[in-house]
């Protein structure tokens, strides 16, 4: 069921990407301040909307999970929170290679966009150490639920906190005096945005894909087999 469409949406991820890549390097023109640096900023920005998205989309599945207890929803959940810290990683060190190059440091601490998008992905690194010390799956699940909701409502307040702060040593894209991106840019952007969002999507359908499959072989052996003794529940959650 997780399997299906998984290969159209991977052509279409590739493609997109090579789409990407190739509008990054040949069309969209050099910035005047940066140069040639700051080409990291389609991979940058579009990471960090993808990962804060995905951890807002995992507080949605868990809202879903504890209204309807249908498992799924909870597999859903820890996926997509899972390809967000992921992502959220590569966030961090694409930032950190932009600071340096633009200022001379890998991290500067009173910048409020990289302290706000830390804390963030400081308090979605605890949802793991959290949900595992839980051995019930049932408990786990609900628990784990509770705290996608919980972290998800905190996340807009990471965007708030950079469009309100008065430090303008993080670069505004969007809300600028000078209008913005230029058109060849936004549209560079507008591409790169959508690549990195088709590939989270094909992530996620992935390992929900695999989670499935291995919830399956397992249901296979508990029907041939009895559990070993010492069996421990806590893993990630199946997928049926």
């Amino acid at each position: 069921m997780y399997g299906k469409g998984l290969k159209p949406l991977s052509i279409a991820t590739v493609a997109a990407l090579v789409a990407s890549l190739s509008l990054v390097f040949f069309y969209a023109p050099l910035d005047a301040d940066q140069g040639f640096i700051q080409k990291i900023f389609y991979l940058h920005v579009p990471l960090a909307i993808t990962a804060l998205v995905g951890f807002v989309g995992g507080g949605v599945f868990a809202i879903l999970h504890l209204r309807s207890g249908d498992a799924k929803w909870d597999a859903y959940s820890y996926v997509s929170i899972h390809m967000s810290v992921i992502f959220g990683v590569a966030v961090l060190l694409t930032g950190a290679i932009w600071a340096k190059a633009s200022w001379g440091h890998w991290w500067v601490w009173d910048e409020p966009t990289l302290v706000s998008f830390l804390i963030v992905f400081l308090l979605y690194a605890t949802y793991y150490p959290f949900r595992y010390a839980i051995e019930a799956r049932d408990r786990q699940a609900r628990y784990a639920s509770v705290f996608a909701i919980t972290a998800g409502a905190f996340v807009p307040l990471n965007f708030m906190a950079v469009r309100m702060a008065e430090s303008l040593v993080h670069p505004r894209t969007f809300a600028t005096a000078n209008g913005g991106l230029p058109g060849e840019m936004l549209f560079t952007f507008l591409v790169s945005l959508t690549a990195v969002g088709l590939l989270w999507v094909s992530l996620v359908k992935f390992e929900l894909t695999a989670k499935s499959a291995s919830g399956q072989l397992k249901r296979l052996r508990r029907a041939l087999d009895a559990p070993g003794p010492g069996s421990s529940s806590r893993v990630a959650p199946e997928v049926s």
